[in-house]
C-alpha cells in the first residue's frame, strides 16, 4: 500500500473524526495564536506545551493596568492581589470539577515541590521490632519525583514498596476490605493518572480501590490508606473529574497545561485529609501566632495559608487566570482537547506501527500497552525506537539529531521514568548498573550499550498540534530512516482502520455548573399567610410610647450597587429574594466593591417581580467594567442610632473642612442596610438575641464591622471621612454599626414569607 496515500488528511479523518475546535478554521487559530512556530514541528508537549500569544498579551496588559501588591498586606493593591489569587484557586477547583468545601489548593513551585511537600508532611510512622509501620508504595511506572519521595521516607524507617502495574489488580482480594477502624496506621500509595513515558492512562477507579483496601497493596496491609494521584502528565490534554476519583493529594504543574507560567504548580488536598499533615518548618504567612523567644507556634487555620511558606508567586498565579481564559476561549474545554490530541496520536501510531522497510521488516518498535483504542486508556503520547532494515535499533540520539535538522522537536532518553523504561525496553537492574559503569547517566547521549537501547524517542501532542505536524514527522521518518521503497503493513493498517472507535463520542467528564448568583424562586401558587400581630409591640411601663416598627426595606440585587427600596418583599431560604444575587467583576473575575470603585453606587438596580426582570439605571456614571452577602442574610440598622451619630457629626464638624452636614437619609443609605427600624433606643438592637418582624422570626448573627466604604456618598459616589470618624469616636475605636440577622424557617420549610414596611417588631432582649 502506498505510504503517501495514507499520509493525508482524508485518511486521518477516516481514522478519527474529531479535529479542531468550535467549528472554527483551525489553521486560522494557529496563525493567530502561534505565529512564532511557523516552520517548526513541535512534538514535545509532554515536557511543556506552548502558550498562545493572547495569553501573554492579555497578561502583560493586565500587569500594565493594575497595581498588584503583596497579598499579606491589607491596602487596596494587596486586596486586589488577594482577591485575584483566591479567584484562581476557585478556577483550579472548578476545572477539576470540585469545590472549596472538598479540596484546598496549595500553590507550589511545581509538581515536584508539591510531591516533596507531601513527603515532608505526611504523618509517617516508622517500623519497629514489635510493630509494623507506615508503607510508602508507588507504581513502578512513576516519575523520578515520585520515586524520590522514598529518599525521605527511608530515612524515617518507613517501608518503601514499588508496585508493578500488573500487581495492583491481579493481587487484589475478593471483596472490599473496607476502612480499618481498629488500625489507623497511615499508608500512602502513589500512581500516575497517565504515564509520562508511554501515555498509558491508569484507571482512576484505583483511587477508590486503594482507599477501600480492595486493590493491592492496600489489601495486604492493615491501616488507613491514602492516595496520591500524580496528575501532571494527565491534565495537559485530558479532563480530570475529582467527583469520580477523590484522591487525597493531586500535584500538578501549570506550564504543562498552559505553557506559561513556568515555575508554578499546585497541590490539591482533600480537606478531610489535610488535618493529618504535619509541618516542621514554618515561613511567613503560615502562622496564626508564634513567639520568637519561646518554642511556641500555632499554625494558620486556613489550609492553603498553612502550607504556603512566605509570599506566593502572585504575579505567576495571575498569569494562570489568563491561562484558563485562553484555554477555554480557544478550545472550549478539556474534553475537546482530549478528542483532538488523541486523534493525532492515534493516527501517528497507526502509520508508524505499520511502516515497513522495502524488505518488509517493521521500521519502528512501539512501546505501548494497547493499540490506541480509546482516549480513556491512552493519552496523546507515542513512545518508540526506530529500527534499520536488519531489525537493529537505531540509537535515539541519531534520531534526535536528524529531527533537529528538520526542525522537528522531540524528546529522547528515559524521560525521568526509569521504571517504565526498564519495563518496555527489557533492561534489568543489573544492566542498568552496567550501563552506569559504561559511562551512561541520565540525560546523556549514550543511546546504545552493547547494541541494546538505553532509552527511546517520544513524540507528544498538545491542543495546538495539527495534522501537518503528524504528516511532517511521518514523512521525516520515511525519508531518513526507512529503506526504499517505503511500504506499509496492509493487514495491520486495515485492522487498525476498521477497529471500532467507540470512544470517539466519549463525554464522561461533565463539568459542574456552578451558577453565579443562584436564584431563589417563590412559589406563586402559595400566598404567604398573614400572622396575627396581636401582642406584638407590647412593652412594659418603662418603654417608649412608640412601638418598635420596621420603617424601611432595602434590597441590593447587585453587590455594591445602589439600593432598591420596597414596601413588601418575599423572604426565602436564602434571605430577601434577589438580595445580592449578582456582582460586578473585573477582567480577572474578581468582585468589585465600592471600596475599590465608589461609582458602583450610581448604578441603581430594580427588580420587576411580575416579569422576572432586572432593570439597571445609571446616574451620571461613566462606562466601566462591570447569595454574595458578606456575613449573613440581613443587615438591620436603627434610626435612633443613625440620629445619634448624626448629632455627633454635627458637634465634631470643622467648618474649615467645608463638608456639608449629612442628613439622616444620606447616612442611612451609606450603611447599606436591608432593614431599618424605629422606636428603639440608640444601639439597643445590639443586645437582642432574637426578634420577630411581622410573622418572621430572626436570630442575631453578630455586629457589623464597618470600613471606609460608609464614607461613599450613595448619591454622588464621592468619599468623605464621615460618618466613620464619629462612629469610631463614639464607640471608642469599636467601629461597628448595625446587626446581622438570619431568619428561622420552620424545619424542612422552603416556602417564602413576605416582609412589609410598617410591620411591628417584637424583640427579645438579653436577660440581665
Amino acid at each position: 500500500m502506498d505510504f503517501q496515500k495514507l499520509c493525508n488528511f482524508d485518511s486521518f479523518k477516516q481514522a478519527w473524526s474529531h479535529y479542531g475546535y468550535h467549528g472554527e478554521n483551525f489553521q486560522e487559530v494557529i496563525k493567530r495564536e502561534f505565529t512564532r512556530i511557523k516552520g517548526t514541528t513541535y512534538l514535545d508537549h509532554a515536557a511543556t506545551t506552548l502558550y498562545p500569544e493572547s495569553l501573554v498579551r492579555d497578561y502583560f496588559q493586565d500587569l500594565s493596568r493594575n497595581v498588584y501588591g503583596n497579598p499579606h498586606s491589607h491596602n487596596p493593591s494587596s486586596r486586589l492581589t488577594h482577591d485575584t489569587v483566591e479567584r484562581v484557586r476557585y478556577r483550579v477547583l472548578q476545572h477539576f470539577n470540585t469545590t472549596p468545601e472538598e479540596y484546598s489548593v496549595i500553590f507550589t513551585a511545581g509538581c515536584t515541590s508539591a510531591l516533596k511537600l507531601v513527603a515532608e508532611s505526611f504523618p509517617w510512622r516508622p517500623q519497629t521490632e514489635s510493630k509494623a509501620g507506615s508503607h510508602f508504595c508507588y507504581l513502578t511506572d512513576s516519575h523520578t519525583s515520585v520515586v524520590g519521595m522514598r529518599g525521605l521516607t527511608s530515612g524515617l524507617g518507613v517501608v518503601a514498596l514499588p508496585v508493578s502495574p500488573w500487581e495492583v489488580e491481579n493481587k487484589a482480594k475478593d471483596g472490599a476490605q473496607g476502612e480499618d477502624v481498629i488500625c489507623q496506621m497511615p499508608h500512602l500509595f502513589s500512581y500516575p493518572a497517565q504515564s509520562n513515558f508511554s501515555g498509558r492512562k491508569y484507571p482512576l477507579s484505583h483511587v477508590n480501590g486503594i482507599q477501600a483496601r480492595h486493590l493491592y497493596p492496600a489489601c495486604d496491609h492493615q491501616g488507613r490508606w491514602f492516595v496520591l494521584l500524580d496528575a501532571a502528565s494527565h491534565v495537559s490534554c485530558s479532563p480530570l473529574n475529582l467527583q469520580e476519583c477523590p484522591a487525597d493529594f493531586i500535584p500538578i504543574s501549570f506550564y504543562k497545561m498552559f505553557g506559561f507560567p513556568t515555575g508554578l504548580g499546585a497541590l490539591l488536598v482533600r480537606n478531610d485529609t489535610a488535618g493529618m499533615l504535619k509541618k516542621t518548618y514554618f515561613g511567613g504567612g503560615t502562622a496564626a501566632a508564634y513567639l520568637s523567644g519561646e518554642d511556641y507556634y500555632v499554625q494558620a487555620a486556613n489550609i492553603s495559608d498553612r502550607f504556603e511558606d512566605g509570599t506566593v508567586s502572585f504575579l505567576d498565579i495571575i498569569a494562570v487566570n489568563h491561562g484558563f481564559d485562553a484555554l477555554y476561549r480557544i478550545t472550549g474545554g478539556m474534553h475537546n482537547i482530549q478528542q483532538h490530541t488523541f486523534g493525532l496520536a492515534r493516527y501517528t501510531y497507526m502509520l508508524l506501527s505499520s511502516l515497513c522497510h522495502g524488505n518488509g521488516l517493521p521500521a519502528a518498535q512501539i512501546y505501548s500497552e494497547g493499540q490506541f483504542e480509546s482516549p480513556i486508556t491512552q493519552g496523546a503520547i507515542l513512545n518508540f525506537n526506530l529500527k534499520d532494515c536488519y531489525g537493529q535499533i537505531i540509537g535515539y540520539s541519531q534520531v534526535d539529531r536528524m529531527a533537529s535538522l528538520y526542525n522537528i522537536h522531540v524528546r529522547t532518553g528515559c524521560f525521568c521514568n526509569t521504571g517504565a523504561c526498564q519495563s518496555f525496553l527489557g533492561i534489568t537492574n543489573q544492566q542498568m548498573r552496567r550501563n552506569l559503569q559504561a559511562g551512561h547517566v541520565c540525560g546523556d547521549g549514550i543511546d546504545l550499550v552493547d547494541g541494546q537501547p538505553t532509552g527511546s524517542v517520544r513524540v507528544s501532542f498538545g491542543y495546538m498540534s495539527t495534522f501537518e505536524d503528524c504528516q511532517k514527522f511521518l514523512n521525516f521518518v520515511a525519508e531518513c530512516f526507512v529503506e526504499k521503497p517505503v511500504t506499509v503493513d496492509q493487514v495491520r493498517i486495515e485492522k487498525l482502520k476498521t477497529a471500532t472507535a467507540a470512544s470517539q463520542d466519549v463525554n464522561e467528564y461533565l463539568p459542574i455548573k456552578i451558577p453565579n448568583g443562584e436564584i431563589c424562586k417563590v412559589d406563586e401558587k402559595e400566598s404567604p399567610t398573614e400572622a396575627s400581630l396581636s401582642g406584638f409591640g407590647h412593652r412594659d411601663s418603662n418603654s417608649h410610647e412608640e412601638a418598635y416598627t420596621l420603617t424601611n426595606i432595602y434590597i441590593y440585587p447587585i453587590k455594591s450597587c445602589g439600593a432598591y427600596e420596597v414596601n413588601d418583599w418575599p423572604v426565602g431560604p436564602l434571605g430577601l429574594l434577589y438580595d445580592r444575587s449578582w456582582m460586578v467583576v473585573n477582567g480577572n473575575g474578581v468582585c468589585l466593591s465600592q471600596k475599590r470603585e465608589p461609582r458602583l453606587c450610581l448604578i441603581h438596580p430594580q427588580v420587576h417581580l411580575p416579569s422576572n426582570k432586572l432593570l439597571l439605571q445609571a446616574s451620571a456614571a461613566t462606562s466601566t467594567s462591570l447569595s454574595l452577602v458578606n456575613e449573613a442574610q440581613y443587615l438591620m440598622i436603627n434610626r435612633a442610632s443613625v440620629e445619634l451619630i448624626q448629632k455627633l457629626m454635627s458637634s465634631r464638624q470643622d467648618d474649615s473642612e467645608g463638608e456639608r452636614l449629612l442628613d439622616t437619609q444620606n447616612i442611612i443609605s451609606r450603611f447599606r442596610a436591608n432593614l431599618v427600624i424605629a422606636g428603639v433606643e440608640p444601639f439597643e438592637e445590639d443586645n437582642w438575641p432574637h426578634l420577630i418582624i411581622g410573622n418572621t422570626p430572626f436570630v442575631f448573627a453578630g455586629q457589623c464591622g464597618r470600613c471606609q466604604m460608609i464614607g461613599v456618598d450613595q448619591e454622588t459616589g464621592t468619599k468623605t471621612k464621615e460618618p466613620l470618624m464619629s462612629l469610631a469616636a463614639y464607640r471608642n475605636g469599636k467601629v461597628t454599626f448595625g446587626v446581622y440577622l438570619t431568619h428561622q424557617l420552620p424545619e424542612g420549610s422552603t416556602k417564602a414569607s413576605v416582609l412589609s414596611a410598617g410591620s411591628l417588631i417584637q424583640p427579645e432582649p438579653h436577660s440581665s
